[in-house]
């Protein structure tokens, strides 16, 4: 649990561990065949776990460019979403909200709005934002390092580390009925497309399967008996 005025040592556990996830991108991303310099940027500008995971497998799978770039898109357009949840926490100057723009991500967000004010809200933000994102650059040099050491990485069991990665972002959307359309939905789009389309290409046609989950969601909310005076999902207690 997040506490307030405590963000720096809830911040401090979670880039550690952040920074462990990117020595696993590391390792992969020097498997796929990227070199130092490449790794290295490709973290610095984009600083997305499971985004830059999937850019890797694309092109490991023989995949286009545009299809790693427009998958990874398809992972970070939730971030578009954050953009007016922490607005009171950043810079009123557009120059510091651009440089505050590269920070924009789940924990950061998260960090920030656990908070009781706009101070330590802003604190939160930057401070797990910054922290993160150097834990995440360090650890995938140390990655592609290690790669070099280990071989092949598959002799280790670490193809296991991204489907489970990719489990542990899907899980908490399966509680609703729209996340489960839509996981479903997409699932079986990919699976079907594979044998028909490039790498990557499968990850892009899944999109579609927003529309049903979108309905689903429509539907749940005109639904008098499916909100928060149901009887068998009763709101919160005052």
């Amino acid at each position: 649990m997040i506490r307030p005025k405590h963000y720096w040592r809830d911040g401090v556990f979670m880039s550690l561990a952040v920074g462990v996830i990117g020595v696993t991108f590391g390792v992969f991303a020097d498997a796929a065949g990227l070199d130092l310099a490449q790794i290295a940027v490709l973290s610095t500008l984009a600083c997305a776990g499971a985004a830059q995971f999937v850019v890797v497998g694309v092109i490991d799978s023989g995949g286009t460019g545009a299809a790693a770039v427009g998958s990874a898109l398809l992972l970070i357009a939730r971030y578009a979403l954050y953009g007016p949840v922490v607005r009171r926490f950043l810079p009123s100057s557009v120059p510091g909200r651009l440089v505050a723009a590269q920070f924009v991500i789940d924990q950061s967000t998260a960090m920030a709005v656990a908070q009781t004010n706009r101070r330590d809200g802003s604190g939160a933000f930057w401070f797990t934002g910054v922290t993160l994102w150097l834990c995440w650059i360090a650890g995938s040099v140390v990655g592609t390092a290690l790669g070099g050491v280990i071989g092949d990485p598959e002799k280790w069991g670490l193809d296991a580390a991204l489907p489970a990665i990719f489990v542990a972002l899907l899980a908490p959307h399966l509680r609703s009925a729209p996340g489960r359309v839509a996981a479903l939905g997409a699932a079986v789009v990919a699976v079907a497309a594979v044998p028909f389309t490039a790498a990557g290409v499968p990850i892009l046609l899944s999109v579609v399967a927003l529309a049903p989950a979108a309905l689903v969601q429509v539907r749940r909310q005109q639904d008098p008996h499916d909100g928060p005076t149901s009887r068998t999902e009763p709101g919160p207690t005052p």
